[in-house]
């Protein structure tokens, strides 16, 4: 309900062509091959069991066929308390969903935080805030759909560590200069999709990328869309009528500390569909890489 007077109340404000994303407008230029600004986008804000608030941030690159490396610091920056406060340092193409978060302690009230980037010599800056018209619920939508589990042990393992919703599931590991790394990560979920819909070919849809990497360095993966193969767990998460893993090699050409970003989606897509912040998973793989 939250969302969808938030939607209705944005669209009646800006008449003029626009993309929205929840929390922001972000301005209707359409894209470029390359030469234009990433857009930060606020995406919203929830509550966590421990009274804390998680505010979701995202981001639009509009360069067709352009990623883009910006290094934190003055051209990618969160303030006050930063400029590092996990945001990504790699751009890909398009839209990126709410790919990291950023935790507020309990007090935060009407305090805000400001996230510039400039790239091509163009400035863009969004404001991250707990106001009540941004309030988002990412662990459950109209439909009772929930993310996708995550885990980067067997759902088995009484340590794997599973986790779901837009808070990462987080591993660290150690890897060398050009030998591939085999990551193998377990997915399962609830198999909820938008009735009237043709049943999904694939309940889980899993999407690897860079997310930090050294100056210069790049990572490459065997397989940046991994297929899940079905699996049977004795210990298979709440509400899971589905599971499996995927396995991807992740090589790098460069020593140095890397963040690589894996979007584990259900049915109902990318960004939750488009925009609704509900439901998809994030994990992130912290690899330090020696020669």
């Amino acid at each position: 309900m939250q969302r969808t007077a938030a939607l209705a109340l944005l669209a009646a404000t800006f008449v003029a062509p626009a993309t929205i994303a929840f929390g922001q407008r972000i301005d209707g230029e359409p894209p470029h091959r390359k030469g234009q600004n990433v857009t930060p986008a606020f995406e919203g804000w929830f509550h966590n069991p421990d009274g804390t608030y998680s505010i979701m941030a995202g981001y639009w690159n509009r360069n067709l066929q352009q990623a883009l490396d910006i290094p934190i610091g003055p051209d990618n920056k969160i303030e006050p308390g930063g400029p590092d406060m996990g945001q990504p340092t790699h751009f890909l193409s398009g839209r990126g969903w709410g790919p990291f978060t950023i935790t507020v302690p309990k007090d935060f009230g009407d305090k805000e935080l400001t996230w510039t980037i400039t790239v091509n010599g163009k400035t863009s800056s969004i404001p991250l805030n707990i106001k009540d018209l941004w309030e988002i619920s990412p662990y459950i939508d109209a439909l009772n759909n929930t993310p996708p589990w995550l885990a980067f042990k067997s759902f088995d393992d009484a340590n794997s560590g599973m986790g779901q919703g837009q808070k990462p599931v987080v591993t660290s590991m150690t890897a060398k200069v050009g030998v591939p790394l085999p990551i193998t990560v377990y997915v399962a979920d609830d198999g909820v999709y938008s009735p009237g819909r043709s049943e999904p070919k694939e309940l889980i849809t899993l999407s690897w990328s860079e997310y930090r990497a050294p100056e210069g360095a790049s990572v490459k993966f065997s397989e940046e869309k991994p297929k899940v193969e079905k699996m049977d767990f004795k210990k298979m998460p709440p509400k899971a009528i589905f599971a499996g893993k995927a396995t991807t090699n992740a090589t790098f050409s460069d020593p140095g500390d890397y963040d690589l970003y894996l979007a584990v989606n259900d049915a109902s897509g990318v960004g939750g569909g488009g925009g609704f912040q509900c439901c998809w998973t994030n994990g992130h793989v912290k690899v330090t890489v020696t020669k």
